[in-house]
């Protein structure tokens, strides 16, 4: 890696001396994005196939959303939630509208199987592991009204869903979970596609599940899909124990793998599910919605947030949602995606590349060097990917990745895997 710049040097002495130390940071600071590339405060540009963990689905300094925060940050940026907020309605409504495409193609037994459309309501925060927060007590909450005790909520082995003690406790992996406990109770792990497994959980302590919450393709774990017939059981199983199915769509939604939530990918239609990263760009804003019957359970004062839901991070989701929707996306990224995977499956050091759309995970043979080694290796190349362990390069590219950028990516990831597979 190039020798990091003055600037960078007085950046890093600032940050080791006041900011704590939860995340290993490159030497790298960005100080301007356009489109997919990003500039570093040296001058030298990359490319993004990172988007800040899935964050910037129209890239850097979109014109869209660019005119939107300026003209929402010349309005108003703040009143709280005791007042009606320009724009929220709206993205509910967006977010309704999105989450009914192909609901009538679900193969299941409820009413969306006939083509009724199902009436979701939204809750605004600001980040995943909050909207997540939501949901689960959102589950807990309608067992209590109705006067039942189920509160067991099913994970899945690998999972994430935050970084609260209540969302690290649904994160069913020992390393994220042993440094802090004890932690909240109240959870069950599930192996991922294990239906034997599932149907035994459900045989034993039915009676005290109130949910599973699940996604449908684990990000953090290294971009491992669910299974369709895995998620139509979860969605079998549920209905017939008066338990909610929720999907943690905060990687995987907003069009990320092709569809504007993964759950449509699967034929099935949860009860709640949560948004995050990428629904406002850049903006922090999370989001969870629920079937309108489950949502109301909801009462003034039984949950709440200071800053979700803000006019400015409204507009910004309002922009986004909007453009991704009406902007003919849906295809591009489902060719786009299949268009790189299928160029990452034919490298020599590739044994195998899983995701949906523009969600990739990548795993190198055995005998190469850690896959962190190849992403400061691909920084040096001048493009941004991350790992997600030491065999997994993991990508996800901002939403308007053409086929020249991954063309682009693929050649110098295969140089620096050659180059790296001989020393």
């Amino acid at each position: 890696m190039n020798a990091p710049s003055q600037s960078i040097a007085h950046v890093k002495e600032l940050e080791d001396r006041y900011v704590m130390s939860t995340f290993a940071r490159n030497n790298v600071e960005f100080v301007q994005g356009s489109g997919m590339e990003l500039t570093d405060s040296t001058g030298k540009t990359y490319l993004d196939f990172l988007a800040g963990i899935a964050v910037c689905s129209l890239g850097h300094n979109h014109p869209v959303l660019t005119k939107t925060l300026q003209e929402q940050a010349g309005n108003l940026l703040h009143v709280s939630n005791y007042f009606y907020v320009e724009h929220r309605a709206e993205v509910a409504e967006l977010i309704n509208k999105l989450a009914n495409e192909r609901a009538d193609a679900a193969e299941r037994a409820d009413e969306s199987a006939s083509g009724k459309e199902v009436a979701w309501k939204t809750f605004f925060a600001n980040s995943g592991a909050e909207a997540n927060e939501c949901a689960m007590k959102l589950a807990r909450l309608r067992q209590k009204r109705a006067g039942k005790s189920a509160n067991t909520i099913v994970c899945l082995r690998g999972s994430f869903h935050g970084r609260t003690l209540e969302t690290v406790a649904a994160t069913m992996q020992d390393r994220l979970q042993n440094d802090f406990q004890p932690l909240p109770g109240g959870f069950l792990p599930c192996t991922p596609n294990n239906e034997d497994e599932l149907e035994r959980i459900f045989a034993e302590h039915g009676k005290d599940i109130c949910a599973v919450m699940l996604e449908p393709i684990q990000g953090e774990s290294g971009v491992h899909p669910m299974t369709k017939s895995f998620m139509q059981a979860v969605r079998r199983l549920t209905l017939e124990n008066d338990a909610l199915m929720i999907c943690d769509e905060v990687q995987t939604g907003v069009f990320r793998c092709g569809a504007p939530f993964a759950f449509q990918l699967f034929d099935v239609v949860p009860d709640i599910f949560t948004m995050a990263k990428g629904i406002a760009g850049g903006v922090p804003m999370g989001a969870c919605a629920a079937r309108a019957e489950i949502a109301d359970v909801y009462r003034p004062g039984d949950h709440g947030t200071t800053f979700g839901g803000s006019p400015l991070a409204c507009a910004a989701a309002h922009a986004v949602l909007s453009e991704l929707d009406e902007g003919g996306y849906r295809e591009k990224i489902k060719e786009v995606g299949a268009y790189l995977s299928d160029a990452l499956s034919a490298l020599d050091h590739v044994v195998e590349v899983r995701g949906k759309g523009l969600m990739i995970g990548c795993d190198l043979a055995e005998g190469m060097p850690d896959a962190h080694d190849i992403v400061a290796a691909m920084l040096d190349e001048g493009f941004v990917l991350n790992a997600t362990g030491p065999r997994t390069l993991r990508l996800l590219p901002p939403l308007i990745c053409e086929k020249s950028h991954a063309d682009a990516f693929v050649e110098a990831l295969d140089r620096v895997l050659e180059k790296v597979s001989q020393s």
